[in-house]
């Protein structure tokens, strides 16, 4: 094209009213253009210049951490079976059962009782009172694996299955 047919064609009324649409247009993308970078620029450099000053450093600062958090957690799991092994040790069934070893003639009422406290494994103690007017005993005997290896009468042996099931009942929830 010459130059004399390119200043005919801006004669053209069409051409001189497009002209300036395209510009206004272009000035619009070239203003858009510019506000997406200028955002898009402020986001890299937050990424970038965080806390830790940039991604290697904010990557190396989160492994860190969570090396930290493996540690914990592995201390915590060991402390919970230690805590766990306690508490299997810890009273967990009580029985009791309250009777007149006096029965017949009236010293005593229902006041005697034989009360057992066991741990998960069935280990424990069986404690008996025998009440009457002028006096009261008490009994003790140790109970392993959910028995005694003493003679038990049928109010302890009532007292120990109580406490047994007491702990069934518990490990069923």
């Amino acid at each position: 094209m010459t130059p004399a047919s390119l200043s005919s064609f801006f004669n053209y009324p069409a051409v001189q009213i497009a002209v300036p649409i395209i510009a206004v247009i272009a000035v619009i993308f070239a203003v858009l253009g510019l506000i997406a970078f200028t955002l898009l620029e402020r986001r890299l450099s937050r990424l970038t210049g965080g806390a830790h000053g940039n991604i290697e450093e904010s990557l190396k600062s989160l492994s860190k951490d969570m090396k930290e958090l493996q540690i914990f957690r592995t201390e915590l799991e060991s402390y919970l079976k230690v805590a766990e092994m306690r508490l299997r040790g810890a009273v967990q069934g009580v029985g009791t059962v309250r009777f007149n070893p006096f029965q017949g003639d009236g010293s005593g009422g229902n006041q005697s009782f034989s009360i057992c406290f066991l741990d998960e494994f069935g280990n424990g103690v069986v404690l008996s009172t025998l009440y009457a007017r002028d006096r009261v005993g008490v009994y003790c005997k140790p109970v392993e694996n959910g028995a005694s290896q003493f003679e038990t009468s049928q109010e302890e042996r009532e007292a120990i299955d109580m406490a047994r099931k007491n702990i069934a009942e518990h490990k069923k929830k």
